[in-house]
């Protein structure tokens, strides 16, 4: 998640080099820059960018849904088994396990969904991105929002400032 977040940043910094090398740049961009700016999804991630960076903020946090869990539905420990834990740091579900030297170490396990779930979600997270509902609140499915935006401006980018080479064999990508 880090990585999606700070390095999608640096996309729209290498692509505004452009800036100095392409007439016409700034015309172009500005939709682009102006989309970004009001689209509530991709100010919050420029801005958790600067808290990553600046701020050593996670960005993430630990959500766990219980719906129906008692002791009883705990799967068996495996040996030296310390504690059960659910939804922990990582959104992972197990059992801390003593080894030898002493130290824990975690075991993770599955559990039923209709049970328990564990997962990692953005700290407050805005609720729609380009005017659309944000249904699913995922790292994997915001970041993958973002890369898709990101892999658009790119596309739109080459569109319309790629060298065009007029002996370049057209069946060769």
């Amino acid at each position: 998640m880090h990585n999606v977040v700070v390095t999608g940043r640096a996309v729209t910094n290498v692509l505004q080099n452009l800036r100095s090398k392409t007439e016409g740049f700034d015309n172009w961009y500005r939709p682009w820059q102006e989309e970004m700016s009001r689209d509530p999804l991709l100010r919050y991630l420029y801005e958790l960018r600067t808290q990553i960076l600046k701020r050593g903020k996670e960005g993430a946090m630990n959500v766990t849904h219980i719906r129906s869990f008692s002791t009883s539905d705990i799967p068996p420990a495996p040996p030296n088994a310390v504690r059960f834990f659910i939804g922990d740091q990582n959104g992972g579900n197990g059992w801390e396990v003593q080894l030898e030297d002493g130290s824990i170490e975690k075991f993770y396990i599955a559990l039923p969904e209709d049970q328990a779930r564990s997962w990692l979600a953005f700290e407050e997270l805005p609720s729609e991105h380009l005017g659309a509902p944000i249904t699913d609140d995922s790292l994997e499915n915001i970041c993958g929002l973002y890369v898709q935006y990101l892999s658009r401006l790119v596309e739109a980018a080459e569109l319309n400032f790629a060298p065009v080479n007029p002996n370049a064999d057209p069946s060769t990508p």
